[in-house]
């Protein structure tokens, strides 16, 4: 298939090292540019630019959601299949912008003109009715990088399996602004690259999991610290001590007031629920997570 701006740099299969070559070096594909906006729940700017640079990154273990979500794809794209007929599906590849080599998309299926992009989610939450324009930031982040790589500027579906049985499609609009937003911030991230200017420091998990990759061993020596990093260091070791009891606290409350129940619920929101024992005790109380 031909588009009007994409160029086909091959189909291939994800994990292996032609998968990983065409994502790799100074490109930003359409899994990383939420990445680039500070908006992806896995990557972050700072996790992302060490991978881009070249430099030591967490090993890739797939997560349970990722295994399960390739493995309920067929599924998904076949129940998409029986609702829109008169669309064949077709696979299709990694591609390349025809003037910007460096903006690179893997759609997941084409619908004649369309791009149907495939999901799999643990829960309903972030996404709402069906038809709806309510469903998760980074998702919308990657189908129009993918609907601007490639010139494709028809509406794009988005079909996903909410976990065990709640299929639902949505409509992604390509917004040229927004586009351009994304356009121009991958430059500056690639420059920044280039340029060995790495993001600041943030609070999330990769951050964190990328700095703890970069030493190669220990030196038995110590290292002075800025003043205003140790005061920082102090009130959140306090912080989270005092936070740490309080949500003890409340979990038990909360646990207490579920009992033999299942959910925690208050008005139209769900709060935590109770996974239990084979001997029906509690096993664990999960929080539903927030997407706000």
């Amino acid at each position: 298939m031909k588009t009007p701006t994409g160029i086909l740099l091959g189909e291939f299969t994800p994990g292996t090292p032609e998968w990983d070559a065409a994502r790799a070096g100074l490109c930003i594909t359409a899994t990383e540019i939420a990445a680039v906006l500070g908006l992806s729940p896995w990557q972050s700017p700072f996790s992302l630019w060490h991978k881009k640079a070249g430099l030591p990154t967490p090993p890739f273990t797939p997560s349970p959601q990722l295994k399960w979500g390739n493995r309920f794809e067929d599924d998904v794209v076949e129940e998409y299949q029986e609702r829109h007929p008169e669309h064949p599906l077709l696979t299709t590849g990694t591609w390349q912008h025809k003037d910007r080599p460096w903006q690179r998309a893997t759609p997941d299926r084409f619908a004649g003109q369309r791009l149907v992009e495939v999901k799999t989610a643990a829960s309903d939450l972030g996404w709402g009715p069906e038809g709806s324009d309510e469903f998760p930031v980074h998702y919308r982040c990657q189908v129009i990088w993918q609907q601007d790589t490639l010139g494709l500027f028809e509406p794009a579906h988005l079909a996903v399996l909410i976990l065990p049985y709640d299929y639902r499609e949505y409509v992604v609009e390509y917004d040229a602004d927004d586009a351009k937003i994304m356009r121009h911030a991958a430059a500056q991230f690639l420059n920044s690259v280039e340029a060995g200017e790495r993001p600041p420091i943030d609070g999330s998990d990769a951050t964190y999991q990328t700095i703890r990759v970069q030493p190669n061993g220990r030196e038995d020596v110590d290292v002075e610290i800025p003043f205003g990093t140790v005061c920082r260091w102090d009130a959140a070791y306090e912080a989270h001590q005092a936070a740490s009891t309080e949500l003890t606290a409340v979990r038990g409350e909360v646990l207490d007031l579920i009992g033999n129940g299942y959910r925690a619920v208050c008005e139209d929101r769900r709060i935590a629920y109770r996974t239990v024992n084979p001997d029906g005790t509690t096993h664990a109380l999960q929080p539903y997570r927030s997407h706000t």
